[in-house]
């Protein structure tokens, strides 16, 4: 608390995250290391690795405690859900700042909840408990941390409503705020009072549930699950150029099969299997960009079939004597597992039995029970710092709760 921290992308490359003491230091979204890189001497500055795992884990742990507010609960990002109240009996508001204060005390993440009959007005409501807490004077006091719009009368909500920017509203970017300011349209009170016909002729329909939402309407539903995916991807820049095509092949092993892993989890199959390599625009040295689409015999979620395609496609596009600074395997046509489709027979047997559905479960349980990678594809080779694929993560701090040996050890 009281330094500035910021979270570095993949390979340590610019800024993902910021502390509010990092933002008053000038330190932009998305600004490259290498030019913040002298405010470690000179202001404090620390830098951190991103940190998936740790990140996935504790979100994870997060989650499970905020299920706690309501029966209903949908996962928006990995700091942020939505939770369904109704029905949910006593005063809402203690019982936020009891989950909240469970999820500080267990986690030790601080957060905020917002609540309003919809999910605009939620989302208000969380940005104003945020505001409130961070930004003393920008809202009340006493909405910092909990702020349950739906509890207050009418003349306190236009109030909050008026001391928002309309450019705060979930839903208006920063295209339309601008847009909406030249019509006058300053805060989310001026938006309110806007007709809904107004704004879907001028703008959008999309827009016009925005508005609705946020005076009172609920427009847009709790889901409990998200949409099919159309493609997978799993893309990876290196912490180095690679330029041995066997390299290659392990990276692109690894990456098939945790897309995969993300297949089988939707409960998917893939019809084809594409595969990318190209080099860094930044550097100066020859450039080289070849993408290659492969088609499965017939659609699968199987870690062999489909790396084995992955490493067809890559030999097909590969060429020595090119820096290769980033591949991938994104995973298409994609459908529900309930789709049977018969093999077409070329009179050939294939070298891998045609139902590893089983074998497939199993590997996906131990991973997930013991660690991601601790079974995987042999062409992905052994798991461990000599690849020369794997992405720079010089400022990473240890994975606490995912791996046996970064466990912290207190002695008596």
């Amino acid at each position: 608390m009281g330094r500035p921290v910021i979270v570095l992308s993949n390979n340590d490359g610019c800024a993902i995250a910021r502390s509010n003491e990092a933002k008053e230091l000038g330190v932009k979204m998305g600004q490259p290391w290498f030019q913040i890189q002298h405010l470690q001497e000179e202001a404090g500055l620390v830098a951190l690795s991103a940190n998936f795992p740790l990140y996935g884990d504790m979100s994870d742990r997060m989650m499970s405690i905020a299920a706690g507010l309501g029966p209903g609960q949908e996962i928006y990002s990995i700091d942020e859900a939505f939770s369904d109240l109704s029905g949910v009996q006593g005063d809402l508001t203690r019982r936020a700042q009891a989950v909240r204060a469970r999820v500080l005390q267990w986690i030790g993440i601080p957060c905020c909840v917002g609540i309003g009959p919809t999910k605009t007005l939620a989302k208000l409501g969380n940005h104003v408990a945020k505001s409130a807490e961070r930004k003393p004077g920008s809202y009340p006091a006493e909405f910092a941390q909990v702020c349950n719009l739906a509890a207050l009368p009418e003349s306190d909500l236009d109030a909050l409503l008026k001391a928002t920017p309309v450019g705060e509203v979930w839903g208006i970017g920063r295209r339309i705020e601008q847009q909406l300011q030249a019509e006058g349209v300053s805060s989310a009170y001026d938006f309110v009072q806007l007709r809904p016909s107004t704004v879907r002729k001028r703008w959008s329909v999309v827009l016009e549930k925005t508005l609705r939402e946020l005076q009172g309407e609920a427009c847009i539903s709790l889901e409990e699950s998200a949409a099919p995916r159309k493609q997978i991807a799993c893309t990876r820049s290196f912490g180095r150029p690679v330029t041995e095509l066997d390299d290659l092949i392990e990276a692109v092993s690894e990456f098939a099969g945790r897309a995969a892993e993300k297949l089988r989890h939707d409960g998917s199959h893939a019809g084809q299997v594409l595969v990318f390599i190209r080099t860094s625009p930044f550097r100066q040295a020859p450039q080289y960009s070849r993408t290659s689409v492969t088609p499965l015999i017939r659609p699968t979620a199987d870690t062999m079939h489909i790396t084995l395609a992955a490493i067809q496609g890559l030999k097909s596009i590969f060429a020595p004597g090119y820096q290769i600074a980033k591949a991938g395997v994104m995973l298409l046509d994609l459908q529900p597992q309930s789709v049977s489709q018969g093999e077409l027979d070329f009179g050939e047997e294939s070298a891998i039995p045609d139902d590893r559905s089983q074998l497939m479960m199993t590997i996906d349980k131990l991973n997930q029970r013991y660690g991601k990678g601790i079974v995987h594809a042999a062409a992905s080779g052994t798991q461990g710092e000599r690849r020369v694929w794997t992405m720079r993560q010089l400022l990473k701090t240890p994975e606490y709760t995912t791996m046996w040996s970064d466990i912290p050890i207190a002695r008596a």
